[in-house]
């Protein structure tokens, strides 16, 4: 994983450095861009591209995809540029340092966010146009991440968690309802993207349709188990831990898994949701495989 996530962050210092662009704009998307993070939706990407891949072809595939698997990470980071905006969840930390509308302003942050966005599509094009991967395997994983991305995935998400704001505060604990609405909060505005990226990467490895459907199933345990543990991390630690503002989701009555059970059986969730994804990827016996089995564990180890 460290490897692939020093590919990643190469591509990223100088992906935007050549674009024909307003120098302002440039410093705004590099700004929240190269900002740090774990990059772990690239590096989902590459690895079970990986994992799909023939062994003689691995190396291979993890250049071809590169340019794609960043365009992941400008998509997530355009979600947290916008979703730290004023209108939105009004943050002003975003990893260890003021974010976007803070360092720039307002009207410069959303439209940084847009082009981010934008741009990514055209990185992820790169792949099949510069990079030699089939054009029909690369035109199959744009939709794959573009649906992820917008109204029935991500963006679909930001609003059901702009509704909810305000329900945590009141919700009892335990309701099947609240946790019905938060499950399907959190499978849209999170999990979405951690499935685009694991099987987006198994099709531009051309994977077949038993291995897409172990790394999908496994994005999902993924996805939720991060979630989970987002929100007992959001409710434990402090801000110069977590890079961003430390109990706000309490602070704004956000539906979170703490606020409707508990610490305890949110831990018990997670590990559950971190099993079921290290079961789904009991067929597939790659070194990369391994690798993802060892992600899913080792999110455990920050709250567990």
């Amino acid at each position: 994983m460290d490897t692939l996530r020093k590919l990643v962050e190469s591509f990223l210092a100088d992906c935007l450095h050549d674009l024909d662009m307003p120098e302002r704009l440039r410093e705004a998307m590099n700004y929240s861009l190269l900002a740090g993070g774990k990059r772990l939706r690239p590096v989902l990407c590459l690895l079970c591209a990986r994992a799909a891949a023939p062994e003689a072809k691995k190396e291979e595939v993890t250049r071809q995809a590169l340019p794609f698997a960043a365009g992941l990470e400008m998509i997530h980071t355009y979600s947290l540029v916008h979703d730290d905006l004023p209108a939105m969840d009004d943050d002003d930390l975003r990893r260890g340092r003021p974010s976007c509308h803070k360092a720039f302003d307002e009207a410069t942050a959303i439209l940084a966010g847009d082009a981010l966005l934008t741009d990514a599509f055209a990185f992820m094009t790169r792949a099949g146009l510069k990079n030699g991967l089939a054009p029909e395997l690369v035109l199959q994983a744009i939709a794959v991440v573009a649906e992820a991305a917008g109204g029935r995935g991500m963006v679909g998400g930001q609003v059901l968690d702009m509704v909810c704001t305000g329900l945590g505060k009141t919700a009892v604990k335990g309701d099947p309802a609240m946790i019905k609405r938060l499950r399907e909060m959190q499978a849209l505005k999170t999990g979405a993207l951690f499935r685009a990226a694991c099987v987006s990467g198994g099709i531009l490895g051309g994977g077949d349709a038993e291995t897409l459907t172990a790394l999908k199933l496994y994005a999902e345990g993924l996805g939720a188990a991060f979630q989970i543990v987002d929100d007992i991390l959001d409710e434990t630690q402090d801000s110069a831990t977590l890079g961003k503002p430390a109990g706000s989701d309490a602070e704004e009555g956000k539906l979170t898994w703490p606020a409707l059970t508990s610490l305890d059986y949110s831990r018990k969730l997670a590990e559950a949701e971190a099993d079921k994804a290290i079961t789904a990827l009991a067929g597939l016996s790659s070194p990369e495989a391994e690798t993802l089995r060892a992600l899913a564990q080792k999110l455990l180890t920050r709250v567990c």
